[in-house]
């Protein structure tokens, strides 16, 4: 689900409490903003899929994987 910040006008400033909410959201999108961004450094995520599309979800979990590692994530099996 979306979420926007609220906006104040000329006539209704913005609370405290939609103040905070707006903090809120904002400090998530950038969060989100950031990993798209290390995601699209490798190309095949940013631009369209040209071969065979078997492997193309394989591929972008492997990049995927490859950035949470830059980061210094731990991989963690859920299967068990």
């Amino acid at each position: 689900m979306l979420k926007y910040q609220k906006k104040a006008t000329k006539n209704h400033p913005l609370t405290e409490e939609e103040i905070v909410q707006n903090k809120l959201l904002v400090q998530k999108r950038i969060t989100i903003e950031h990993i798209n961004k290390g995601i699209k450094i490798f190309r095949i995520c940013k631009e369209i899929y040209r071969n065979n599309g078997k492997r193309s979800l394989l591929r972008i979990k492997l990049i995927a994987s490859l950035y949470n590692h830059r980061l210094g994530f731990e991989f963690r099996n859920r299967s068990k």
